[in-house]
């Protein structure tokens, strides 16, 4: 955190002509021995800042000093400030924009942030997971052992893991962990965990960061093709991108793909009501012809 403080204080002193220790003291929530401390800091680094007590006194970088204020242009810290919003979007706190403002000052207010950019990762659980995110992030800086309850195709279960890191992929969130349980590293869909407690502390171990390409974290196991109605197209190029299909002479659209889990896989086919053909594997079209069976049984009654 000492590092992040002296860079604040330096882009203050960079935007205001000159503070003083009581101002930086509160706006960094620290003592003014600690300030008086980083301004020695900042000098023994080479920076000129000067003291001047008494009334009209303060505390600012020595005249004729120059540093490049370039460094970050107004458009480079528009894009830093929609990503911060982006940030707030999940958390709900608003602690990025307060970020903004130390490292800053005004400039959340004066830069709107690129305005032709609207960044929001929330999801329909935002109240919800915003919870799951501040309790997560502090574990995983405090190195505390999280206990949750976990659904998912396979069953429910409950696990106590040693959190690492926060993953924003695929368009949700997902911890990385080390489970206990399996005593191997895993990965949890936030959406899934339920009843999710701090436990005792944990000496953190040495993990890789996951592989979140898709074709290492979701090998194909189940290659298809598909033989889908030309009125899903725009699903189609939606889903897996232009040139993803074949015309078919019949002007069907003629889809190959690998998937990764067979529930997935089934529930994607049916999801298309009638107008997708599973042409391969043949075991799962049988599949999928009992369960039309037993849905057409069910309704037929």
């Amino acid at each position: 955190m000492k590092l992040d403080r002296l860079i604040a204080i330096l882009s203050v002193l960079l935007n205001q002509e000159q503070s003083t220790a009581p101002e930086l003291a509160k706006r960094f929530e620290v003592s003014r021995r600690t300030i008086n401390r980083d301004i020695e800091a900042l000098n023994q680094a080479g920076i000129p800042i000067v003291t001047q007590q008494g009334v009209g006194g303060g505390i600012r970088i020595m005249d004729g000093f120059r540093m490049d204020r370039t460094a970050l242009t107004s458009r480079e810290m528009q894009a830093i400030l929609s990503g911060l919003r982006s940030l707030d979007s999940v958390s709900g706190t608003g602690q990025y924009r307060q970020l903004m403002e130390k490292i800053s000052p005004g400039s959340s207010g004066l830069l709107p942030g690129d305005q032709h950019i609207l960044i929001d990762l929330a999801s329909w659980h935002k109240a919800s997971l915003s919870e799951k995110i501040e309790l997560l992030h502090g574990a995983i800086e405090q190195h505390r052992l999280v206990s949750f309850h976990y659904l998912s195709r396979n069953g429910e279960s409950d696990r106590i893991v040693e959190p690492s890191l926060l993953v924003f992929q695929w368009s949700s969130w997902y911890l990385w962990c080390w489970c206990r349980e399996k005593a191997s590293p895993r990965l949890f869909k936030l959406d899934r965990m339920d009843a999710l407690q701090i436990g005792e502390p944990f000496i953190p171990r040495q993990m890789e960061p996951p592989d979140l390409l898709s074709e290492q974290a979701f090998p194909d196991r189940y290659h298809v093709t598909v033989r889908i109605s030309p009125a899903y197209k725009w699903r189609l190029v939606e889903e897996y991108g232009p040139g993803c299909y074949k015309l078919t002479p019949e002007g069907d659209c003629l889809f190959s793909a690998g998937f990764t889990d067979r529930n997935h896989l089934i529930s994607w086919i049916l999801s298309f009501q009638g107008e997708a053909e599973l042409l391969e594997p043949p075991e799962l079209r049988e599949e999928l012809r009992l369960i039309g069976k037993n849905i057409y049984d069910t309704y037929n009654t």
